[in-house]
């Protein structure tokens, strides 16, 4: 138990590209998405309460563990990461079903979390550490919030949720830059590469590794919302058939 919240971890470093993780997360929204039409209403509300309860142990444990291990300071562990930020809005949009927070949770935060699942900052800290368990369940529910949001309680991006996530985030990226200029930070990774291994490893060096990161989040973003269009392509296309033939 000692070695399962150990500062110094004895054991193996995390396996990057380990795929027993991502099976599991799969599975779980593999459940869900076939199961959505047979959910009752009380059945959603736990649903929801316990992505939040998930939620909201795996990050507050995170904070006190680093707390405790003296590793807490305002340079590392302000809630301005991506997917920091993305927990607590999540938690607040299955608390009172936010739309406006879901178009963040679809279109941000399944991008962040899907490359935190692939590449996490978790360092030394392999199975069965208390650190690889935490970045496992954290996005893990991330990506599960937002699929719920959408195939169970029926909310979808639009065409202008492209628009403003592309240019909240845009402004959240430069306020954000000007708290890492204040206090020697490296929030959202815009200062510098990530220590740990990562996808940013094969873009080029800063800062144009960022315009990379800005690109490979529109494309992100498509891809999420190309489900969306098609199915209103789809939908067009029947009305206009059927209209046709009247």
């Amino acid at each position: 138990m000692e070695q399962f919240f150990a500062r110094d971890f004895a054991g193996a470093p995390f396996k990057l590209f380990g795929t027993a993780h991502l099976v599991f997360i799969i599975l779980v929204n593999m459940l869900i998405v076939s199961q959505r039409n047979k959910l009752g209403e009380t059945t959603r509300r736990r649903l929801r309460y316990g992505i939040v309860g998930v939620l909201l142990v795996v990050e507050t444990s995170w904070h006190v563990w680093n707390a405790v291990t003296g590793q807490w300071t305002i340079q590392t562990m302000l809630p301005l990461h991506l997917c920091s930020l993305m927990i607590w809005l999540s938690i607040y949009m299955l608390l009172v079903k936010s739309y406006p927070v879901y178009e963040f949770a679809y279109l941000l935060g399944i991008a962040g979390a899907t490359q935190a699942l692939l590449t996490p900052d978790a360092g030394a800290y392999g199975f069965p550490h208390f650190r690889f368990f935490q970045a496992m369940l954290s996005h893990g529910a991330l990506v599960t919030a937002a699929i719920y949001m959408a195939v169970v309680e029926g909310f979808r991006p639009l065409p202008r949720s492209l628009v403003r996530v592309f240019l909240i985030s845009n402004a959240y990226m430069l306020g954000v830059g000007l708290v890492n200029w204040l206090i020697g930070s490296n929030y959202l990774f815009i200062a510098r590469k990530p220590e740990t291994a990562s996808l940013l490893d094969v873009l080029p060096a800063w800062p144009w590794y960022i315009l990379y990161i800005e690109a490979l989040g529109m494309v992100m973003m498509l891809l999420l919302y190309a489900p969306f269009a098609v199915r209103d392509w789809r939908t067009k296309a029947a009305a206009g058939l059927a209209s046709s033939e009247m």
